[in-house]
């Protein structure tokens, strides 16, 4: 049997085609769903299907025997546990961090959403003390570590007076600068996108421990655009350490994920092929 997994929780819609082993037939990508889904099935006609998209999104496919729908971050952790770093883990946190900030849980193996299907709602972890807009707008982690928040950073940091080479990677627009551009820059040396990359380790290590003291689990995940780039793993294990004490991080686990762009869409494809 084959599903198609269908992730809506960034700024394009990705789909894939998956194998009840794991195995990826198909990949598609669009600015809509449905150009998505023509992409990744064309010359494979999955049999069920997986949305992972918001509470309030009500994106409608058809053509598949089985739709399930779930929250992006229980996508993310039903990916993990099937092909990646939670594989065999009965209790684990996937903490995804790209264009949105979200995170599932699987507690005594078991995924787990809440009395109101807000668990998981990362993004408005309290990190700071400060009143900003944006922290009411977008919650305070995910104003400081989204793909934006990074970039946002870096932005006023220019502004404040310091030169940064990402400016010029970004044709000189302060509005063009992404937080992919951060990352080449720090990779590259760039000083103030070394500093902004350090910072922002240090947001996700507090957030990693805040999450681990309140549900002791095995295992954090962490996912996305930060987990691609591949720059702060071990700067997000010395944060956490130095927010837990020292048996509770003796007994956790924090792992950046494999599964690249591609695990919304493998865990929405998963709890497809799982549904009864």
């Amino acid at each position: 049997m084959r599903s198609l997994g269908l992730d809506l929780s960034g700024r394009q819609a990705r789909a894939l085609v998956v194998d009840e082993q794991g195995t990826i037939v198909a990949r598609g990508s669009g600015d809509t769903a449905p150009a998505a889904v023509k992409a990744a099935i064309a010359g494979h006609q999955p049999e069920r299907a997986g949305i992972a998209s918001g509470a309030s999104d009500k994106t409608a496919i058809q053509g598949f025997s089985t739709i399930t729908r779930s929250a992006p971050g229980a996508a993310a952790v039903a990916a993990e546990a099937w092909l990646g770093a939670a594989k065999n883990v009965r209790n684990a946190i996937c903490l995804h961090i790209g264009d949105d900030v979200f995170a599932g849980l699987i507690l005594d193996g078991r995924p787990w959403s809440g009395v109101h299907n807000r668990a998981g709602a990362a993004a408005w972890l309290a990190i700071n003390p400060v009143e900003r807009q944006d922290y009411r707008r977008e919650g305070s982690l995910a104003a400081e570590v989204s793909s934006r928040g990074i970039a946002r950073r870096l932005s006023w940091r220019i502004q404040a007076g310091d030169q940064s080479g990402v400016l010029d990677a970004a044709g000189g627009s302060l509005d063009a600068i992404t937080g992919q551009h951060v990352f080449d820059g720090a990779r590259a040396g760039d000083g103030v996108a070394i500093s902004v990359v350090r910072d922002t380790a240090k947001y996700i290590g507090m957030a990693v421990a805040t999450l681990a003291a309140i549900i002791d689990p095995e295992l954090v995940v962490v996912s996305g655009r930060v987990a691609v780039a591949d720059l702060m793993l071990e700067a997000v294990r010395q944060e956490c350490g130095r927010r837990l004490p020292p048996d509770a991080m003796n007994d956790l686990r924090v792992e950046f994920s494999t599964l690249g762009d591609d695990e919304v869409a493998i865990g929405a494809a998963r709890l497809a092929l799982d549904a009864k």
